[in-house]
């Protein structure tokens, strides 16, 4: 399935509901981080109306979700 355009807001959003948490913005960088088995996951969020592809699939990866995963879960 196609990755839809979504802004950083919507998938900040999705992202808080699954557990992660805003540590804090640096410029338009949101980075949210979430305790997973002892280890800490970090997603950084760029703040724009449309995330490209290739940083939308980064983001997926480093949320330790699949594409599958986070496209039920918008």
């Amino acid at each position: 399935m196609k990755l839809p355009l979504v802004s950083g807001s919507v998938v900040i959003k999705m992202l808080e509901k699954e557990g992660f948490l805003p540590v804090r913005q640096r410029g338009s960088h949101v980075s949210l981080h979430k305790k997973v088995n002892g280890k800490t996951l970090l997603v950084v969020v760029p703040m724009k109306k449309e995330i490209k592809k290739g940083t939308l699939l980064s983001i997926i990866k480093q949320a330790g979700m699949t594409r599958e995963e986070f496209l039920r879960k918008l």
